[in-house]
């Protein structure tokens, strides 16, 4: 296959196994067009107002101060005299839309938007909003569009406020809820004067909505156990008592009006939410008004938790509900129609399958169906109620348990399908390795007749298949998933005499070696794959790797590299051993790491000074004087900035401005830079730790320190490896140059060892993603990771300013893997079919671990380990052409041009 139709292959199947998981995993359970049913019941209240204190945990709420007060004394007294009150569970993920749409909607958000962002409605679906006369609600601009669009009509008005108010980095972010208080104040005083809303605002079922995004932005800033939490909490309180004063004062006190304070999630001790820890899954329920019960004294009530004795509400009756359940309890007071979001499969599903294959949910069948209906019917008769809820609460699970089934119905056979297409390509790109980049097999004629028969036979195949999915009216991204495998393996037939031939060689080779290489292959493998859920096997990876030079004798002719290079491993060891989440910033260990890069860079360049290689003028010595006066200010601009948000005084604007200039500057200063080997490495180095430092909050700082230094061993320790291997004279690095040409004739066959070096390289890519934490993870992201550049909320922003400093480490290992490719003579081409066989083994792993159930943490870190594999090698394409462009190119300098991509 020529390499141009090759690549555009391996893209074209890669894209289809990354979007299946979307097909497979998470298409979205909800099927439209029931009709909804109106409760029979009169309605207690004809209005309902929502609070929604976004971020709000249970206990931060309920418990009292260290004096005896409470935190919200209002609210307090609303659930001493006045209202019920309890727990709202809401079901991870943790995050603001899933939360509102339960609350408002009434079924927890399928996790076909695990992909979507905070401005997308993924799916459809019906709320209490949609079902209400009228709605108004105010805050967020986030949450407030998504009931808006998903509306019928125009009834659902939204007064939101700019998105640049959320502001992490601001004075208090209490303004956001006081500016929503200060809005309806307004709303309610101007109505007095237009006839119209006024009307509006007395009809039935009319719903208000205040969305409070204080508490959360307060939590993500300063932390739960704040002074400024615990204040904003004070001052919804207050808000909240102001508010529903004016209301009762509006309609005249005419006990129609019930009020619901709850909030979507709550929030970790470390100020982050999205997983499943009690802080974030507790929040508070507190309900009073038309059609709500008054308190309820108890002498004894029992709970999990031990919340009740803490907050001193151990003789007032708790009820716990689940976040759905609010829903069905807004449309019940003020009677509308339930939310209604229907997954009904079973009619859907035995529609589109064959009726001898069509395999029915045994536990609830028609007759099992009418016979539970029919034992629940006597039960009410009878008067044993009690039986008569335990058996309905059976029909609920069971309805559940069959709505999962025939939503996972197609999942095993397009799972087996993708899993088929992904050993066949797998074993297509070994065979093109062996027979292309080494000596292990030869050429053998093509047999016309067998190559025929076997086209036909798998045209057959195809056709068969094709046939299948038609009658049975599958979506047309089955035909892809299911007939993908059929060209994979005819690929891989075609080659039978490379393997045939490939098999003899092996069985001639010592059987125990053998398996001895492919044993060490797979537990490298295994490796790699733990590694993505528990760090600690990076470190156990980097300890073995630490004993490379004794296992294979390097150490006996490079004593002092090989030492080097075995303190570096056990360096870079202790950083997948350090926390990710729930630490505090650090400011004075990123200063230290400014000030030890500055250090290091001193010692560095008077060694260049003095070697073979001398500055012939002073151009190129200013060049690393600009970069190390950027390491410092951006050092200066980390201390300062954060001790300006500490005071409460905001980014200032001069640290902003420095922050994206040196974005900007830093790659520019880089490609002015000599290009011999370790110079360049030297100023990439430079320039990266000047854009880092500026992103770090803690020790990560330190990470990139040691990360270059073991990479500057690895390229000195291939060296000795060349040589101890007898595969080439070992050239003088001192005086290499990245921009000399490279004969393409000098490019020599694949080594066993070469399938090592490719595996340090996926290793090192893989530790550079994981060494200080995991963008997968939600509860990684701290904000302040880039408020020297921004800090008002903005997640596109934000996000990539993310993105970018997670591949900060990777280029330092791309830079460094282009001069091991270019010193050990190794074609880019047969280094990327190693690291394409390695990562697509560790793909099919994560296949089968993606995961659409539990927190959004599992989901989302399930996900982005697949999709980070099968883009490794794509993104190692992008990686090893910015590694060429920042070795090779100089600015202002003539150059010759390198040829290293055969």
């Amino acid at each position: 296959m020529d390499i141009p139709v090759f690549i555009l292959a391996g893209l074209l199947v890669h894209c289809v196994f990354l979007v299946s998981i979307f097909d497979i995993y998470f298409s979205s359970p909800l099927v439209h067009g029931m009709t909804p049913q109106q409760t029979p019941l009169p309605p207690p209240a004809k209005r309902l107002v929502l609070f929604v204190a976004d971020g709000l945990r249970a206990d931060s709420l309920y418990e009292l101060n260290s004096n005896g007060t409470p935190r919200a004394p209002y609210l307090r007294s609303i659930l001493e005299n006045n209202g019920s009150w309890g727990i709202s569970h809401t079901r991870v993920p943790t995050e603001s839309r899933p939360g509102h749409v339960a609350l408002i909607a009434g079924f927890y958000e399928d996790v076909s938007a695990v992909a979507k962002g905070w401005k997308e409605n993924p799916v459809e679906f019906d709320s209490v909003f949609n079902e209400s006369k009228y709605t108004w609600s105010w805050g967020s601009p986030d949450i407030l569009p998504m009931f808006a669009k998903g509306a019928t009509g125009d009834h659902v008005y939204t007064f939101c406020y700019a998105a640049e108010s959320e502001d992490f980095g601001a004075e208090d972010a209490a303004k956001l809820d006081i500016w929503v208080f200060d809005h309806v104040k307004s709303f309610f005083n101007s109505s007095r004067s237009n006839q119209t809303l006024f009307s509006a605002l007395n009809e039935e079922k009319v719903v208000l909505f205040l969305h409070l995004l204080g508490i959360d932005t307060n939590g993500h800033a300063h932390r739960p156990n704040s002074r400024e939490y615990q204040e904003n909490i004070k001052q919804v309180d207050e808000g909240v008592k102001e508010i529903a004063s004016l209301i009762d004062d509006f309609y005249g006190n005419d006990g129609k009006t019930a009020f619901i304070l709850t909030s979507d999630h709550g929030m970790t001790d470390w100020g982050s939410h999205g997983a499943g820890h009690p802080s974030e899954t507790l929040t508070p329920l507190i309900v009073w008004g038309a059609g709500v019960n008054y308190p309820q004294q108890v002498t004894s009530q029992f709970f999990e938790d031990n919340f009740l004795k803490e907050w001193k509400l151990e003789n007032l009756k708790r009820i716990d509900v689940n976040q759905a359940d609010v829903a069905p309890l807004m449309a019940s007071l003020i009677g509308v129609p339930f939310p209604l979001n229907s997954v009904v499969k079973m009619s859907q599903k035995k529609k589109t399958t064959l009726s001898f294959l069509f395999t029915p949910f045994k536990p609830l069948s028609d007759f099992e169906q009418i016979n539970l209906l029919k034992k629940i019917r006597l039960y009410i008769q009878q008067q044993k109620y009690d039986e008569a809820v335990a058996l309905c609460k059976t029909l609920i699970n069971l309805a559940l348990e069959g709505l999962s089934y025939y939503h996972k119905y197609d999942r095993l056979f397009l799972g087996l399908s993708i899993a088929v297409g992904f050993v066949g390509w797998t074993t297509y790109v070994i065979l093109v390795i062996i027979k292309a980049h080494t000596n292990l097999t030869k050429t053998v004629p093509t047999n016309e007749k067998k190559s025929t028969v076997l086209f036909y036979s798998f045209a057959s195949a195809g056709m068969i298949i094709a046939f299948f999915l038609l009658i049975q009216t599958c979506p047309w991204t089955y035909y892809v998933y299911c007939l993908l495998p059929v060209p994979v393996w005819y690929a891989v037939l075609r080659e039978i005499p490379v393997i045939q031939d490939l098999a003899t060689n092996v069985l001639s080779l010592h059987m125990g070696q053998s398996i001895g290489f492919l044993l060490v292959c797979i537990l490298g493998i295994e490796i790699l794959v733990f590694s993505f859920f528990y760090r600690s096997a990076l470190t156990i990876g980097l300890l073995v790797f630490a004993g490379w030079p004794v296992i294979t004798q390097l150490w006996i002719q490079a004593k002092t590299k090989a030492l080097i290079w075995t303190l570096l491993c056990v360096l870079l060891a202790v950083f997948p051993l350090m926390p990710v989440v729930g630490r505090e910033p650090n400011i004075p260990l990123v200063i230290a790491a400014g000030l030890l890069t500055l250090l290091i860079s001193f010692f560095s360049l008077a060694s260049l000074c003095k070697s073979e290689n001398k500055y012939r003028d002073n151009e190129d010595l200013k060049v690393y004087f600009y970069q190390m006066f950027s390491v410092a200010l951006s050092t200066y601009v980390v201390s300062s900035t954060h001790n300006s948000l500490k005071n409460k005084q905001g980014l200032p604007v001069m640290n902003q401005i420095i922050s994206w200039m040196t974005l900007v500057s830093s790659p520019v200063l880089l490609l002015l830079s000599p290009t011999f080997l370790f110079q360049r490495l030297f100023s990439i180095l430079l320039s990266l730790m000047s854009t880092y430092l500026l992103f770090s909050t803690g020790y990560e700082a330190l990470f990139p320190l040691a990360l270059f230094g073991l990479m500057f061993a690895w390229i000195n320790m291939e060296q000795e490896a060349l040589q101890h291997y007898g595969l080439s004279l070992k050239p003088k690095l001192a005086v290499f140059n990245f921009t000399c040409a490279v004969d393409i004739t000098q490019f020599r066959q694949l080594h066993l060892d070469d399938v090592r070096r490719s595996f340090f390289f996926v290793f090192f890519i893989v530790t550079a993603f994981f060494g200080t934490g995991n963008i997968a993870s939600i509860n990684s992201f701290d904000p302040a990771s880039v408020y020297c550049f921004l800090t008002v909320f903005s997640p596109f922003m934000m996000g990539g300013l993310l993105l970018l400093k997670v591949a900060i480490p990777f280029v330092l290992v791309s830079c460094a893997f282009e001069a091991v490719q270019v010193t050990t003579q190794l074609s880019s081409k047969s280094l990327f079919l190693i690291v394409l066989v390695i990562s697509d083994i560790m793909a099919l792993h994560f296949f089968f671990l993606v995961q659409d159930y539990g927190s959004w943490l599992d989901i989302g870190t399930s996900i982005s380990h697949y999709v980070l594999v099968m883009s490794l090698t794509i993104f190692m394409m992008v990686m090893n052409g910015l590694a060429q462009l920042l070795t090779t190119q100089r600015l202002g300098h003539p150059r010759r041009t390198k040829h290293h991509s055969t």
